[in-house]
């Protein structure tokens, strides 16, 4: 009991990201600006992919599935970001607090990833064989995808945050950070790490190494059945689908490898936070961009909807 009453009492502080307040406060409105862009963008893709029936495709349904999962992984880090950003870390969060919201960032960003990598099969199907996707990609099988990235990201989550937070804590408890990450969490313990740190190599494989090598191979093969269609539009179509997913996959695989595919040991805290805003803030703010700019369907269904609003 007595373990159980000083477990409850443990609390975390945030660092900083700059001693100045007036620097803080510009950070905080940036931060802001870009959650609540990508609030809007991510809910106006997903809405519009519902609404109009023309979009009721596999390749709009991951889509969709895309920005619903981006809204909440955004909301997962961004409020209490934003509260610690203006309140200069004062604030503190609970273990359990801190214990929760590690849980849905890492669920949410493992789904994210397997997604991402779904999605590219997706388009290796359509442009490998496009007589036969209705066929290969059917309704079911989409779902059976889609949940099932839903079901891994969950599993993974819950086996690594709760072999982190079973570690004892003790001294030191300022997270250098701007939320609850998996390893300026495990710097604060005092136990022995070694299994979260395997943990951590073995979710990092398969959200991230695995999806990014199938990705890398379905492209192999797109681009080679591309470059056999013989008319300029057709090809300039299907270079501007996958060059938008293609352009997403970079900047999430390229920024988490850079944290996550590396020895515990070799973590840097400055350089964490400066590469973690991309993939926390940055990437769900231009989902929504590069996929409407990119795909001429998504953008006249968008203006479809907007002409219909102002004229009623």
């Amino acid at each position: 009991m007595e373990e159980i009453n000083e477990t409850s009492k443990i609390q975390f502080f945030f660092h900083p990201l700059s001693a100045d307040p007036k620097v803080q406060l510009v950070i905080s409105a940036a931060f802001l600006v870009m959650y609540l862009t990508s609030l809007s963008g991510n809910a106006t893709a997903a809405v519009i992919v519902q609404v109009n029936r023309a979009l009721h495709t596999p390749m709009y349904f991951f889509l969709a599935n895309l920005a619903v999962l981006e809204i909440f992984y955004s909301s997962t880090v961004a409020p209490l970001a934003l509260v610690n950003l203006l309140t200069m870390g004062r604030i503190p969060i609970s273990l359990s607090g801190c214990g929760t919201q590690m849980f849905f960032f890492v669920f949410l960003g493992c789904a994210d990833c397997i997604l991402l990598g779904i999605m590219a099969y997706d388009r290796f199907v359509a442009i490998r064989d496009p007589l036969r996707y209705t066929l290969i990609m059917r309704w079911q099988l989409c779902a059976q995808l889609a949940t099932g990235a839903l079901v891994l990201g969950f599993l993974l989550a819950l086996q690594l945050t709760a072999l982190i937070f079973h570690l004892p804590f003790c001294g030191h408890n300022r997270i250098t950070h701007f939320y609850c990450d998996v390893l300026p969490i495990l710097r604060l313990a005092c136990g022995d790490t070694r299994m979260p740190e395997a943990m951590i190599f073995i979710v990092s494989v398969i959200t991230l190494t695995i999806p990014f090598s199938l990705i890398s191979i379905s492209y192999i093969f797109i681009v080679a059945a591309i470059l056999k269609i013989r008319s300029a539009e057709g090809r300039h179509k299907a270079f501007s689908t996958c060059s938008s997913h293609l352009t997403v996959v970079l900047l999430q695989y390229g920024c988490c490898s850079l944290i996550y595919l590396r020895p515990s040991s070799s973590y840097n805290p400055e350089m964490g936070r400066v590469v973690s805003v991309v993939y926390t803030f940055v990437t769900p703010v231009l989902n929504p961009l590069i996929y409407s700019m990119r795909n001429k369907e998504l953008k006249d269904a968008l203006n479809r909807v907007m002409k219909r609003h102002l004229l009623c």
